[in-house]
């Protein structure tokens, strides 16, 4: 399965090109652009699972770095700032992971 099994390429397209400035990369507007939003509970779990490279169950920090890679290999990397953020507000259990669980939460409070 890929990310535009999923997702809209156009809207994709979109959404990298708003955050293609360093430091301008914001999840909850991203996700809300390429319409991650508006998917059933068992299609996050679908994007999580292309995003968690590794297939650990989690998505670590390295991983979150080239998280927009993952949507298109046109996408940026995320500065380490970017990163830390992100995490940050994902990673609820405090264990420098975003699992599937925590993702789906994030989704859900955009």
């Amino acid at each position: 399965m890929s990310i535009n099994d999923l997702l809209k390429a156009d809207d994709i397209t979109k959404a990298l090109d708003a955050f293609k400035a360093a430091e301008s990369f914001d999840h909850k507007k991203f996700f809300q652009m390429i319409g991650l939003k508006s998917k059933s509970s068992d299609d996050v779990k679908k994007v999580f699972k292309i995003l968690d490279q590794d297939a650990s169950g989690f998505i670590e920090e390295d991983e979150l770095k080239h998280v927009l890679k993952g949507f298109d290999k046109a996408g940026r990397d995320l500065s380490d700032k970017e990163t830390k953020t992100f995490l940050k507000a994902a990673d609820k259990d405090g264990d420098g992971m975003i699992g599937m669980d925590e993702f789906a939460t994030l989704v859900a409070e955009l």
